[in-house]
Order: structure tokens, then sequence, then C-alpha cells
């Protein structure tokens, strides 16, 4: 940290974080209303069962959307990742990319499917432990009493 803040300077600490800020929106949206979806949809078809959703059932669910959500944000997730990589392979001279000259970069030299370079590795990582904390937290509100209808 103290070789990168003197070599770049305090503002490469924050590279990535306007995509990040960006793609936080439409994932979490998107996840958020995925889930309530599926969820909902199923306890309109067995409304008169009065059981909880079984943890499979919750799990597929956040797996779904989390992988609609990431589907939508992973571009700007990537290119959060090469601007913050970008200090510590920085060679002294050569230009620094900005967020839109970077996805221009990749798309002019990777094509479209460049911008989801390196997304099943975050499919195994990342629907996972979306999916267990919605298990979490339909389990704790189930719990807590409170009734989301």
């Amino acid at each position: 940290a103290k070789k990168i803040s003197a070599r770049e300077g305090w503002k490469s600490f924050y590279r990535g974080y306007v995509p990040n800020l960006l793609g936080i929106i439409p994932y979490a949206g998107i996840d958020l209303a995925v889930y309530e979806t599926l969820k909902n949809s199923y306890f309109r078809k067995h409304d008169d069962d009065n059981e909880a959703p079984s943890v499979l059932l919750l799990l597929a669910c956040g797996t779904a959307s989390s992988t609609c959500g990431q589907v939508c944000s992973y571009p700007l997730a990537l290119v959060r990742t090469r601007l913050q990589a970008q200090v510590l392979t920085n060679v002294p001279g050569a230009p620094e990319l900005t967020m839109t000259s970077l996805l221009r970069h990749i798309i002019q030299t990777e094509g479209i499917t460049g911008l989801y370079r390196g997304i099943t590795p975050n499919f195994l990582k990342v629907a996972p432990a979306v999916s267990i904390s919605y298990v979490v937290y339909e389990r704790c509100r189930q719990t807590l009493g409170v009734n989301m209808t």
C-alpha cells in the first residue's frame, strides 16, 4: 500500500470505484427482483400448503436470481477488476485507462464476449454464497415471525 501510494498517489486506491457503484445497482435490483418473483410464484402455486419453502427451493431461487444479476452486471465487475489490476501492472509512461476507454478496448480487442471473460468462476463463487444468504434470510425472517405478504 505504501509503494502504491508513493508511486501512484491516493487516487489509485479508488480505481474501479465508479464501475463498482454502477454495477451494484443493476445486480442487486435484478437479483432481488428475480428472487422475490420466483419465491412468490411458488407461494401462489402452493398457497394451500401453509409450509415454508424447502431449503432446496430457496437455494434454487437464489442461484437463478444471482445468475441473472451477474449476467447483467458482470462487464462492470470485469472493468473494475482490470482497473484495480492496472495499479499493479502499470508501466511508467503508459496511458492510464478510464472506465470507458477500457470498455472500448475490451470490445475492440476481444469482442463482446470479452466482457464476460471469467464469468464462470465468478458464478461458482457468487451463486452459492448468495443462495445461502437467501436461505439464512428466509429462516431468520420466519423465526422472527416477519410476514412479507
